[in-house]
């Protein structure tokens, strides 16, 4: 049997919150005598709860990463998927060792690339060329081995204009351009690409997902991505790792990971908000409920009966100009339409609850699930910490006699008027 090249085991990250460390010299030296002294567990590890953004812990520690055990084979290429806050970043760190893990043992086999964040690795005073140099000698590459990348390596990234410029200069998208071009072409073993690529504009996201491809089938080389875009994930990986306030909650092949982790997004409900104060917002506004209704009254929506968006929000801010933002979402993060609404044009708005709503007419959304992402502006500035998404379905049901009922592919189901005739 081959040896896995990743290997994971029972792997914890604990953090203290607000600090750096434990936080005090007496909670070091406690530590320090528990553990060293005296061979007992860690008694800092004891008290660290679930990683769960949505609920008010009352321990200073918390695990990011909890009791972490898998292995990644040669060739491999996982998509690690997952809400925010579900702890893909920290596992990414921990194998990259921008950070050591609390707990468990991580095991490697060759030479790994990371693209974690904008800027990652590079010295902003060096150029882009001095950079390239910079990362391939941190990887143990030779000058002339890195010598005979650099062409392909500056072709890739589309920056051959400015390689000779300092990168504090760079652009966001640029310092992505560069950095995965380096990461992707130092020939890693394994190439660990954080959402990073997010930043790029769709032409690069394409160039680098099919790199990405090469880097794996052809090369025979293992990649970790981290993505909330589905669509590339489904694209490029084979296997999923699915995690769940710092815990896996299911590996398996891609399509049944990302089924998994898009069923337990639908909870088939609309939003209400009884406590203000717990609700999604801020001191300027709050949301009440967000309801997706069958236009028709059914109790369920499909394809023939259309859907009602229904917003209610509080607000608290009198004299300015509310502008409500909805975004419509495939699941994979495909986007489908961008629309709002001004609300106070004039800056006249009212302490006190506001309702907006609209209509989508039936077939016009095919069946599939669906994401409303919303969020408030004031002034062209977002006013509503965050955004707001709400994850609905549309089912297939069709009662109309001599249209398909299949599941069609797109996000379109139209029903069209066909006219026809023999022409002899």
């Amino acid at each position: 049997m081959m040896q896995p090249v990743i290997r994971f085991e029972n792997v914890g990250k604990l953090y203290r919150l607000g600090t750096v460390g434990t936080g005090t010299l007496t909670h070091d030296i406690h530590r320090w005598w528990i553990t060293n002294v005296m061979r007992k567990e860690d008694p800092y590890l004891q008290i660290g709860e679930t990683n769960d953004r949505s609920t008010k812990g009352s321990s200073d520690y918390v695990y990011a990463l909890k009791d972490i055990t898998f292995d990644v084979q040669q060739g491999d290429v996982i998509g690690i998927i997952g809400k925010n806050g579900a702890g893909k970043s920290t596992l990414l760190k921990l194998l990259s060792r921008v950070t050591a893990p609390t707990t468990g043992k991580i095991y490697t086999k060759g030479r790994i690339a990371s693209l974690l964040e904008v800027g990652t690795g590079f010295h902003p005073e060096l150029t882009g060329r001095e950079n390239i140099y910079m990362n391939g000698s941190i990887l143990g590459m030779k000058k002339h081995e890195i010598d005979r990348k650099l062409d392909e390596i500056v072709g890739f990234s589309g920056c051959e204009r400015y390689i000779d410029t300092p990168v504090k200069r760079y652009s966001s998208g640029m310092m992505v351009r560069l950095g995965f071009a380096v990461a992707a072409h130092l020939d890693p073993e394994i190439l660990i690409v954080d959402e990073v690529l997010a930043v790029g504009d769709a032409e690069f996201q394409k160039k680098a997902i099919g790199k990405m491809q090469d880097v794996s089938k052809g090369e025979g080389r293992t990649v970790l991505f981290v993505s909330h875009n589905m669509a590339s994930v489904r694209r490029l990986c084979n296997t999923g790792i699915l995690l769940q306030n710092g815990s896996i909650k299911t590996t398996g092949l891609i399509n049944d990971v990302i089924e998994k982790y898009i069923g337990g997004e639908v909870t088939g409900k609309n939003a209400f908000f009884e406590d203000l104060q717990l609700a999604p917002g801020n001191d300027i506004i709050r949301i009440k409920s967000f309801e997706v209704l069958a236009l028709d009254g059914s109790k369920s929506i499909n394809v023939e009966t259309g859907l009602r968006f229904k917003l209610v929000f509080m607000n608290y801010q009198p004299n300015i100009m509310i502008d409500t933002t909805f975004e419509l979402h495939t699941i994979e993060d495909i986007i489908v339409f961008h629309t709002g609404k001004v609300l106070t044009p004039e800056k006249d708005s009212k302490v006190g609850l506001y309702s907006v709503e609209f209509d989508i007419p039936p077939f016009i959304l095919n069946s599939g699930m669906y994401k409303m992402i919303l969020w408030f502006g004031e002034n062209q500035k977002y006013i509503l910490w965050g955004k707001y998404e709400h994850v609905f379905e549309v089912e297939n049901t069709l009662k109309g006699q001599g249209y398909n009922m299949n599941t069609l592919p797109g996000i379109l189901k139209p029903r069209f008027v066909f006219r026809n005739k023999f022409l002899g």
